[in-house]
């Protein structure tokens, strides 16, 4: 049991990890508020803008296992002061790029730079607090970094109309900087299990792909790929062009609409974070929750109302909280010595998810807009499509078969 000034201790260090997690938030919403201004400078298609925006989630995503090995072997503080600083230069890139391609080169530039943002919270927590406090904790953590999607809304789509996207970038840099001095100067590798320093970072990899063969990885992977990346690409790439487009609102009413979405979005993990139900229990609280999330973006997909559309995107950020059952249901079902490396897979599927959401809505707006269908009800059916998928892959694949010891 930790003594006191321990505990806190812990608590500041999580706080000081939980800046880059909130910068990293806001770097993969701000699609939404720059996509008309990014297509009309660079003359982007609805293809390319998805590109755009999910250049940030593949790399973040692909670099997960490497992320994941950097932790075990030297540590959360080392892993992230060294990976940080490319989302300080990829920000800048981004600012000054004069064509797509460079543009899409400083969003991969800050997804390598953030990729360990989320995962050296999570394996802190793992490490540093009870497992009985796991879910609530990280709710706690996931709630704080939501912060950042709050920097992306109403304050983003007012520096973006009376300056421009590329202020935004600056801006983005420049807070960047303060978190990594930050968590310079406040966190401290205490967390590396001893037992790991000799081991090489082959033998780290062949220990991830033991992992990937673990038969209830497939399903846990499946619905993780999906449900986080159904709400950052409504939030971070579609909700600003749905209200634009569909509905006729400005620029800054769009980003306070973001900002409502996002505040509510707050308020999710936390209260996902405190119940109290594990094992099967738990599986099926996130199946009943993802079939809630499939019918609100059937609603977005089909209700031409600003008024529905607009409750319903409040209340699909509000679900998105749910992901913390999700990350307790990862952490119950390995031993602790894969806590890290499980923890990177499934962040690594959750966060390449939504690049390929991304990606792939920003495909199916441009085919429908050629075959003169509306491109918000492809885009927002084709996520429903995506969610019951991977809802009846986990309800159906192999379930963990260990004891649940949060």
């Amino acid at each position: 049991m930790q003594g006191k000034d321990t505990t806190r201790t812990s608590w500041m260090m999580l706080l000081a990890l939980s800046t880059a997690f909130s910068l990293s938030q806001a770097y993969r919403t701000t699609a939404a508020m720059m996509a008309n201004q990014l297509q009309a400078d660079f003359g982007l298609s609805s293809q390319q803008l998805g590109g755009f925006a999910g250049a940030f989630h593949f790399a973040f995503g692909a670099m997960q296992l490497f992320m994941g090995i950097g932790i075990d072997l030297h540590g959360v503080r080392r892993t992230l002061l060294t990976a940080f600083p490319f989302a300080v230069i990829g920000a800048l890139v981004s600012a000054l790029s004069t064509h797509y391609a460079m543009a899409v080169l400083g969003q991969v530039l800050i997804g390598v730079g953030c990729a360990p943002a989320f995962l050296v919270c999570t394996v802190f927590i793992a490490r540093r607090f009870v497992p009985a406090r796991f879910a609530s904790v990280s709710g706690i953590v996931m709630a704080l970094g939501g912060l950042g999607m709050l920097i992306t809304a109403t304050p983003l789509a007012w520096v973006v109309q009376v300056s421009s996207w590329r202020t935004g970038f600056l801006v983005l840099g420049g807070c960047s900087t303060i978190a990594w001095l930050i968590i310079y100067r406040v966190v401290r590798d205490v967390d590396r299990p001893a037992d790991r320093s000799r081991e090489s970072p082959l033998a780290a990899l062949r220990g991830f792909g033991a992992l990937l063969v673990v038969p209830h990885t497939l399903g846990i992977v499946a619905l993780g790929a999906v449900t986080y990346a159904a709400f950052m690409t409504l939030r971070g790439l579609w909700l600003g062009p749905l209200l634009l487009e569909r509905f006729g609102y400005s620029l800054v009413q769009s980003g306070n609409v973001a900002l409502l979405v996002s505040v509510v979005s707050l308020a999710g993990p936390p209260f996902f974070g405190r119940l109290t139900a594990t094992g099967s229990a738990r599986r099926r609280w996130i199946v009943g929750l993802t079939l809630a999330y499939v019918v609100l973006f059937a609603v977005l997909a089909f209700a031409h109302s600003a008024a529905a559309t607009i409750v319903a995107s409040v209340l699909i950020g509000f679900l998105s909280g749910f992901i913390v059952l999700q990350y307790a249901d990862v952490r119950s079902a390995y031993p602790a010595s894969l806590t890290g490396r499980a923890m990177a897979v499934y962040t690594m599927a959750m966060f390449l998810g939504i690049g390929v959401m991304q990606w792939t809505t920003g495909a199916v707006a441009s085919l429908a807009r050629l075959h003169a269908v509306d491109p918000f009800t492809a885009v927002l059916g084709t996520i429903a499509v995506l969610l019951g998928a991977g809802v009846v892959a986990f309800a159906l694949l192999p379930a963990p078969q260990m004891p649940d010891v949060t």
